[in-house]
């Protein structure tokens, strides 16, 4: 079997290849860079360009599945012509494997996207299930929806879809985990703003496993990519504190602090989405990290 995956030399991109690679799947991917365009075994890379509209044909070759990762990550400062790169690297890429799909013979009969639980509105209160359909229109759910609507489109192809709805990925190799950490190491950890905002937060490993079980369940639809147990942000920290055995003595961040230092980007540490992941579950899905506790000393255990 073989795999065509965008976005593989991510942080979940590269977990995901593992996985695959662990499973005896060929995979496939797609690079920007030319110089990462290598072959290894039971790996190839090929170049494509959304912006320009290039891409290599010959990717699509005995290719089944696609996991599609490609966009530009969220966690820069949104000046207004970022924003719009956040956009479009995700829409542009969608748009281009669909084209190519459309106008080229292949054998693809599913995709599997990320997406993002920042479609859901930030609420102290709301528990967030798949069915949840009332969008507000900041920019972050305006992202998500956009990026979900690009996928859409490749049912038209009688491929199926499934959309992994990711919350906070726990990964000491990057994303925001290791930004979390620093200050505690330090000794400078600090709660943001009332710190009850809630974290749906996932293990990598947990995440990669998803999409291959998406991947060998033919999933279609869409999923949260959380853990069973969310946690607020004060627990969240104070949780890392007591394992790297940190004092968190500095007083909260207050929000117009952050919001001076990040601008608009500043939403990102203090929405709140308490999300559910019963669906996934139901499907046959376990999670080997269902606690934070048990997720933070997997992932902490050597310091």
């Amino acid at each position: 079997m073989k795999v065509l995956v965008t976005g593989a030399t991510g942080l979940i991109g590269k977990e995901i290849v593992k996985n695959l690679h662990d499973r005896g799947i060929v995979v496939h991917y797609l690079s920007t860079s030319p110089e990462k365009v290598k072959t290894k075994t039971n790996t190839k890379g090929f170049y494509w360009n959304p912006e320009t509209g290039e891409v290599d044909e010959t990717c699509l070759n005995g290719v089944e599945v696609i996991i599609h990762l490609a966009g530009a990550s969220i966690a820069h400062r949104w000046t207004s012509k970022y924003k719009e790169e956040i956009v479009e690297s995700r829409v542009l890429s969608s748009n281009l494997l669909f084209q190519l799909l459309k106008t080229h013979p292949n054998q693809v009969r599913q995709l599997i996207s990320a997406s993002a639980i920042g479609i859901y509105p930030s609420s102290l209160e709301r528990i967030y299930q798949e069915d949840f359909t009332s969008i507000e229109h900041t920019f972050l759910s305006n992202v998500v929806v956009k990026w979900e609507e690009s996928v859409e489109q490749f049912t038209r192809l009688g491929i199926k879809v499934c959309k992994l709805r990711i919350g906070l990925v726990l990964s000491k190799k990057g994303g925001a985990f290791p930004q979390l950490l620093k200050p505690i190491r330090w000794g400078m950890g600090s709660v943001l703003g009332s710190g009850k905002q809630w974290q749906s937060w996932i293990h990598i490993k947990d995440l990669a496993r998803m999409f291959v079980f998406a991947l060998e369940h033919e999933l279609d639809g869409v999923y949260n990519a959380v853990a069973p147990q969310p946690v607020t942000h004060r627990d969240l920290l104070f949780s890392i504190a007591r394992i790297l055995q940190k004092p968190l003595f500095v007083p909260n961040t207050p929000k117009w602090v952050l919001k001076l230092i990040l601008g608009e980007m500043h939403v990102l540490l203090f929405d709140s989405q308490k999300v559910q992941a019963t669906k996934i579950r139901e499907k046959g899905f376990y999670f080997k990290y269902t606690q934070l506790e048990e997720a933070l000393r997997n992932l902490l255990k050597k310091d």
